[in-house]
């Protein structure tokens, strides 16, 4: 199996002002190409601040992390701005899409930053929002759509640049539960793919979509354990 992600020992600590706060004390953790996993864990467990640094959004305080054979643990700011272009897709629960945009222009922008000409940015932002079955919602603007509509967007821009991983933080929190199964399934099918998947979910049952659980407690991993009865987005959506 190939190793996309390595963290040795990683740390995070942070200032309060006058109080340092230990985020993340010591996580050892790989996760291989291919794989489905799921951080859990409760407010304070460091799960966003090991989301943050996977994403290359922030830096470890000691300890070391390798992405796709990269050691980007010591990276400038500007250096990191690449990776995460180049090696990640994010998918945020509030959607974070440009309000007076189109689908189509919302899925393109990573590629203006990848130096793409303007039409090989349209065609591939209009495959990706094809393969997300919104090939006739492309001139539509995010108020023009529904809640789910809006997150199958994000999920395209975050597939746009073919990314090492793509990294859900909270990808259903903004929605019912018919439209979570929907997304849910629609991450199924992206992990039969190929795709690598990591998501961060305080929800038992969404976790359960995942192929792996990582609960973590006070900065540290409380368990890592294999599901082997990942949940199937249209099964929940057969059981309503």
């Amino acid at each position: 199996m190939t190793k996309i992600i390595e963290t040795t020992e990683i740390s995070k600590k942070y200032q309060m002002g006058a109080e340092i706060v230990q985020a993340l004390k010591s996580i050892s953790i790989n996760v291989n190409k291919g794989e489905y996993v799921a951080f859990m864990g409760p407010s304070g467990s460091g799960k966003s601040t090991l989301m943050n640094i996977i994403g290359c959004l922030d830096s470890p305080t000691s300890g070391s992390y390798v992405l796709n054979g990269k050691d980007v643990s010591d990276m400038s700011e500007n250096e990191l701005a690449e990776i995460r272009n180049k090696e990640i897709g994010f998918v945020f629960q509030t959607f974070n899409l440009l309000p007076r945009a189109t689908c189509l222009d919302n899925v393109a922008l990573p590629l203006i930053y990848a130096g793409f000409k303007k039409s090989d940015r349209e065609e591939q932002a209009f495959q990706a929002l094809s393969n997300v079955g919104l090939a006739d919602r492309v001139h539509h603007r995010p108020n023009e759509l529904s809640g789910g509509q809006r997150q199958r967007v994000a999920i395209a821009r975050a597939l746009v640049n073919n990314p090492s991983i793509i990294l859900a933080d909270e990808p259903t929190g903004n929605l019912d539960s018919k439209t979570s199964y929907s997304i849910m399934e629609l991450f199924h099918e992206l992990h039969q793919k190929g795709n690598t998947i990591i998501m961060v979910t305080h929800e038992d049952d969404i976790a359960h979509y995942a192929h792996r659980i990582v609960r973590l407690r006070d900065g540290l991993v409380e368990t890592d354990t294999l599901n082997p009865n990942p949940t199937r987005g249209e099964s929940m959506l057969l059981a309503k």
